[in-house]
């Protein structure tokens, strides 16, 4: 297992796994497709990906237009193993490094989502008008070279 920078051939892999997710279908994502990663992946932002064996477990994106986390998910028959953990700390570190003073997500509330993100450092700044909890990552976190 080891977890790299996303490219656009992993986009059909990262959609998948983004459908089949248990939980955390967000609003922003409930009608994406898989050109919408394409787009952020190639232009608007970055991701990485967990792969094994030519098969992608997990992945993580980030909006650098907004400083938004726009993906974190992993295959529910490897949930529970980092690789959701390293993707985070992978993504918010090397957002951080480059200069971006916060991150923000949203997330259903009382959601396994939700107490990752509060596990994670993540602080509550409101609720979105769709019932969502909106959270903000500082930039107080030591930036972590895993690239």
């Amino acid at each position: 297992m080891f977890f790299r920078e996303a490219t656009v051939n992993d986009v059909a892999q990262i959609h998948r796994i983004q459908t089949i997710a248990r939980e955390n279908h967000s609003s922003s994502l409930r009608d994406s497709t898989p050109e919408d990663y394409q787009e952020l992946i190639k232009e608007h932002g970055k991701g990485w990906v967990c792969e094994l064996e030519d098969t992608i477990l997990g992945c993580a994106i980030v909006n650098l237009e907004d400083a938004s986390v726009w993906a974190l998910f992993v295959l529910p028959e490897h949930e529970g193993n980092f690789i959701g953990r390293t993707l985070h700390d992978i993504m918010t570190s090397w957002c951080f490094a480059r200069g971006l003073p916060k991150l923000t997500l949203t997330t259903k509330p009382n959601s396994r989502a939700e107490q990752f993100c509060l596990k994670s450092g993540w602080v509550k700044t409101g609720t979105e008008p769709n019932s969502e909890v909106r959270f903000e990552l500082g930039n107080n976190l030591e930036p972590r070279n895993y690239f």
